[in-house]
């Protein structure tokens, strides 16, 4: 039974954005142009519930464009078109089968209405305001794609577990961390605005897989050497809660960004 999320979700977020909680009996395939769709919410990840409800097969009705992760937390997963993909805890990809299941994705057609090249090697800081300068006005959630020559990208995956699962936090320090220099590839990801933070990741949540898709992980840093970069924005967010999990009251993400922040400086 569909719930509008209206009631538990910053206003801010509501009046940019038409934003609808659903369970899984609630699912039903959709193909709209600029509908991100997500499962599950990165508070409940970041607490430890590493075991989704959908697997891939029915992710994949929902977009062919996106990122997230595993159940057990194995490994950083890469939606691009249409293949989904898994990094595993060294950054070796290999191809995520149809009845894995994810407690934690991503995803939209991706339908970009902006396109622009940046040409020269410029810092991970420098690059992430040319994003926002060519994002879409008006949007607070936009999908990303990055595709060219990166001088570097700094990169992470995080290794499976069992349960009972520990928080997020608390495994921080397992986390492998390694640099892709001198690499083709592409980034995928979306920008969340600050007040979003606890459903998702404030700001840009991206990951990388080479041009061999062969490597790849979650982006910590890169310095792009060459790139094409399409942002598609986003008019709806579509949010599937597993049993168990809700969206959250405003502001309750804080503590979830702080604990960004020093996951983040592991590396």
């Amino acid at each position: 039974m569909k719930a509008r999320a209206a009631d538990v979700i910053d206003d801010r977020l509501i009046r940019g954005l038409h934003v609808e909680a659903v369970r899984r009996s609630g699912l039903h395939p959709e193909h709209e142009p600029h509908l991100v769709f997500q499962t599950s919410t990165l508070d409940a990840l970041f607490e430890g519930d590493f075991d989704g409800d959908l697997t891939f097969a029915e992710l994949a009705q929902h977009g062919d464009f996106g990122l997230g992760t595993l159940n057990g937390l194995d490994g950083e997963m890469i939606a691009l078109d249409g293949r989904f993909l898994r990094a595993d805890v060294d950054g070796n990809v290999d191809e995520v089968p149809p009845t894995a299941r994810t407690p934690f994705a991503v995803v939209t057609y991706f339908d970009p209405v902006v396109e622009f090249t940046v040409d020269g090697a410029a810092g991970h800081e420098e690059f992430v305001h040319a994003l926002n300068r060519h994002a879409p006005p008006g949007s607070p959630v936009c999908a990303v794609r990055i595709d060219g020559s990166f001088a570097s990208v700094h990169a992470r995956s995080v290794p499976a577990h069992e349960p009972p699962y520990p928080s997020l936090t608390e495994i921080a320090h397992e986390q492998h961390v390694f640099d892709f220099d001198d690499v083709e590839g592409t980034i995928v990801g979306f920008r969340f605005p600050s007040y979003a933070q606890g459903i998702e990741v404030a700001g840009y949540h991206l990951h990388f897989i080479d041009a061999d898709r062969r490597r790849g992980g979650h982006v910590l840093a890169c310095r792009p050497r060459r790139v094409t970069v399409k942002i598609d924005h986003a008019r709806d967010l579509h949010v599937e809660l597993p049993p168990g999990v809700a969206l959250g009251v405003p502001d309750a993400g804080a503590a979830t960004g702080d604990a960004i922040r020093r996951i983040e400086g592991e590396s």
